[in-house]
Formats: structure tokens, sequence, C-alpha cells
């Protein structure tokens, strides 16, 4: 695969995964209506079973999908960075793949859970219940509710980027404040999160556009 050819298949998967973000927040916040606070344990399994085909989907789509492609977009965008401060360069593509393996892993890890709890469920609702909070606890923590893996890897290319104009310098800016605010997601603030994802739909497509009109520099 030649470099040029590389950057535009990197710059279109960028694109893709801005798509991927606003698809789920779509879904997430407003087609799927949750069960409140107060619902018994039968009625939050009712929603999940209801609601089985359209979650493994978009479970596949957000994180198993969106992993995959974060991938080529990792590997494009450090062959345009590598020659630019090597050794920030090596580290931000480390995080990179540590981030790709944490998303596809949260989504398989969901998507295998919510089939068991819905085997369970068939005869004990309650302890379903118990297990899907299990579940939810470790996706949680490999990256569904924390962003400093994705946060880091985002700032050290930004920053590379900064320093050598790999990309315009606003979009640049943008990363550092991408970066900045998926590193604040340690903090249990949903105002960090939500600044992190929506953040990050502009800068995956501005990124994977300049990627595609310029594949080479």
């Amino acid at each position: 695969m030649t470099p040029k050819y590389l950057q535009k298949i990197g710059g279109l998967c960028s694109i893709f995964e801005g798509l991927i973000y606003i698809t789920a927040f779509i879904i997430y916040g407003g087609v799927l209506e949750y069960p409140d606070k107060n619902a018994t344990a039968k009625e939050e399994l009712a929603f999940l079973s209801e609601n089985y085909i359209t979650l493994s989907l978009l479970n596949f789509t957000s994180y198993i999908l969106f992993g995959v492609l974060l991938s080529i977009v990792v590997l494009a965008i450090h062959k345009r960075i590598e020659k630019d401060l090597p050794d920030v360069s090596k580290l931000a593509f480390v995080f990179g793949v540590i981030w790709v393996g944490l998303v596809i892993a949260c989504g398989m890890i969901t998507n295998i859970g919510l089939n068991s709890i819905l085997e369970i469920g068939n005869t004990s609702p309650e302890k379903a219940m118990e297990t899907w909070s299990s579940v939810s606890i470790v996706s949680e923590g490999l990256g569904g509710g924390n962003e400093i893996v994705g946060g880091i890897w985002v700032l050290l290319i930004s920053l590379v980027a900064f320093n050598k104009k790999t990309f315009p310098r606003p979009l640049t800016i943008l990363g550092i404040l991408v970066g900045t605010a998926g590193i604040l997601t340690i903090y249990p603030l949903d105002l960090f999160t939500e600044i992190f994802g929506i953040s990050q739909i502009i800068w995956f497509i501005w990124i994977g556009i300049t990627m595609i009109r310029k594949p080479v520099l």
C-alpha cells in the first residue's frame, strides 16, 4: 500500500469514526427509551430483551467496528508524523494501539454479557441484572466510562503536529483540547465525557478530510 493510498483510506476511516459517534449519540440519546431509576429488575430486563437487536448492533458498530476502523486511522496518522519527533510519535502510536484493543474488548464483553444476562433472566431477573451490572462495570472500566487512553493518543499526535505543522494549526489546537478533555474523564463528571465525544466528532471528520485532500506533505 502506497503512503498516499494509506492516507486516503485512513482519512475515509476517520470520517466514518465521526459518523459512528453521531449515530451512537442519536440512538442512545434520542431513540432508545430507558427505564427510569425506580424500574424493577423485570422492567430493566424487558427493556434489554425488547431492544436486544438494536443494542447488539449498536455495540458492534460503536465499539468493534469503531475499533477496527480506528486501527487504520492510528496507522495512517503514525505514518504521517513518524518522522516528526520520532520518540513522541512512537509513544502516540503505542497509546493508539492500546485504545484500539480496549475499544474492541469493550464491545465484545458488552455483547457477550448481553447474551448471557438474557439467558439468566429466564429463571432469575434479579440475578441477571446483578450480572449485567458487573458487565457494565468492566465495560466502563475498559473505556466506556473514561477516555484517558484515547485522550492521550489525540493529545500526543496533536502536540507533534503542532510542533511540525503536519496538520492545519486550528486542527491541532482542537486536538489538544480534545485530548485534554479525554484525560480529564478520569474525574467522574459527565461533562468531560460529553466534551470529549462531541469535540472528537469534529476532530475525526476534520482530520479525515485533511488526510484525503492532502495525502502527502
